[in-house]
């Protein structure tokens, strides 16, 4: 029985770019694309773009697999929860003001 080899970090790096650029486009890491990468290292990448994530996987031979489903409840009660504290902020910033005169 021959001994399998696995990947080298950099080639599993290299095969996870190519099939990102592949399924999210060339210019997916612009600012204007929409897609922000969550988490990811040699092996494994999560990007999201609205209520979308798609996480891609390098096995140790090289194997890419892609997951698409939609976000997670701890992802939107974390949006909702940076949504609430801004516009609080907002809403204290606005209170202040108003009592030192400057509104």
């Amino acid at each position: 029985m021959s001994e399998i080899e696995p990947i080298p970090p950099e080639q599993a790096r290299a095969i996870l770019d190519a099939a990102m650029k592949q399924r999210l486009g060339e210019d997916w890491e612009d600012e204007d694309s929409g897609w922000l990468l969550v988490t990811g290292h040699d092996y494994m990448a999560r990007v999201t773009r609205g209520r979308r994530n798609v996480d891609f996987y390098v096995d140790l031979l090289g194997a890419v697999s892609i997951e698409e489903k939609e976000i997670s409840p701890a992802q939107e009660s974390g949006r909702m929860l940076a949504w609430i504290f801004l516009m609080l902020s907002l809403g204290i910033a606005f209170l202040l003001a108003r009592a030192v005169g400057w509104l």
